[in-house]
Parts: C-alpha cells; structure tokens; sequence
C-alpha cells in the first residue's frame, strides 16, 4: 500500500479524488492501492523547558540551552493547565501505522520549508526509517497532481530545506523562551511579558509608527514646480525635495 500524507485533511481528500480512492476511514482515505492520511498543521512541537529540567521561571537557569531538543505533541489549554490533545495522539497512532504498514511513502505536505517540518517532524517522532519520496507541486488542479505524481523527487533532496526550518524552529525557541523569562522577571511582573524573534521586531515597527503619528506636526513647506516644454508637450515638474 503507497501512503500519502498531507498537510491537512481538506488537500487529502483532494488528491484521494484525483486517484478514485473513496474508502473513507477512521483519519484516511483508502483506494486504488493508495491511502491518504493527515496531518493538522504542526502536530509536534519543540518541548517546553519543563521537558529538560527547568521548573518555573529562575533567573539561574538562564540562559536556557538544551543539548539536545525534543519533540512533543501540541498541546491545548484546559481548566487543568496544558495537556495533549488527544485527536493529534490518535491521528499520530493512525499514521504509525499505516507508516508500519507502507510499501511507499509520498510526503505530499505543503511544498515549503514549514511543510517540509510538519512531515520530518512526525517522521523522526515515529522513529520511521522507511525511505520517503516529495510531491513537489504548486498547483492543485488534477493534471498538475497527476504529474506530479509521475514526478516524485527523492526525499533527500529536501534535507537543506528541512534543515533550515529546523534551525528556524530552535532559534524562535531559544530567543522566545529565554528573553521571554528574562524580562518576566526582570521586570519582577507576574504577568507574562512576551518576547519573539518575530514578534518582538514587528511590535517595534507598529510601536514606531504609531509614535510617529501621534507626535506628528503639521508644518509648512514649499516644492518647486516649473513648466516643461517636451516636443511642443507641457507638462509641470515637481521638486522631490521639501524647503
């Protein structure tokens, strides 16, 4: 059996149309000699500092630098805290096994560097080491599955991508985590004072701007304007620069 994973269960249910396959089951579909399973975006995430011995919010364990990092299944807020969440454990035991289970498999996640994530994580979380092969594809009409289907690209050849989404989900965890502590506690609030390596540079840009507009003064100003004569064509010309 050749087991296709997508990103999400809508693109699944897509290419399971494509191939005839109609066979609906308990998180895939089946048919043709194809299944076609999913994933929900990121199902596995980085381990929280808790995972590698960091109780609570210490000034002395920061900075926080794990040896190595770990994979965890998303979790979801409850009245008792964070705890998995039990459709993302169940689809992952479905998926377990119909990797067990696979004479192929076809990543058929996004083609980018977080789709590539999604898939790699999931595959290293199972401990899989069948070989894998890349649909590669930036249309979803059904020529273009098809051909990409005849077109399957070797999984390695995806490694640098994964790599650098990979790097990319380590570095938001050690800038997050660490500067999210320290100015928590720096700052002695028993608030969360949330700090990102994306989020923190975009809420400087709109902080900027909206300064710049609440400060604004309206002043007066000249430009200097002349009569052109092009070819008999008049047209006026305006100074770029303000006096």
């Amino acid at each position: 059996m050749k087991i296709v994973i997508a990103e999400k269960p809508s693109v699944a249910r897509e290419l399971a149309k494509v191939f005839g396959a109609t066979t609906k089951k308990d998180g895939y579909i089946e048919g043709k000699g194809y299944s076609f399973t999913w994933a929900f975006g990121h199902l596995l995430q980085l381990a929280p500092p808790q995972e590698y011995g960091y109780i609570g919010w210490r000034r002395q364990h920061l900075p926080m630098l794990p040896a190595k990092f770990k994979l965890g299944i998303r979790k979801i807020k409850t009245k008792d805290g964070l705890v998995e969440d039990p459709g993302v454990r169940k689809q992952l035991d479905i998926i377990k096994k119909l990797f067990d289970e696979a004479t192929e498999i076809i990543v058929a996640t996004d083609a980018g560097r977080e789709g590539e994530l999604i898939f790699r994580y999931i595959y290293y979380f199972l401990k899989c080491k069948k070989p894998f092969k890349r649909l590669w594809i930036s249309s979803q009409t059904d020529e273009a599955i098809k051909d990409g289907f005849r077109n399957l690209k070797p999984g390695g050849d995806y490694d640098t991508l994964f790599n650098s989404a990979h790097c990319r989900s380590e570095s938001d965890w050690l800038v997050g985590m660490n500067a999210t502590q320290a100015l928590s506690i720096s700052a002695g609030s028993r608030a969360v004072l949330s700090l990102g390596r994306v989020q923190t540079p975009t809420l400087a840009m709109i902080c900027s701007r909206f300064l710049e507009i609440k400060n604004f003064v309206p002043q007066t100003y000249y430009q200097l304007a002349i009569q052109v004569d092009k070819d008999g064509q008049l047209f006026r010309a305006m100074s770029v620069a303000n006096f």
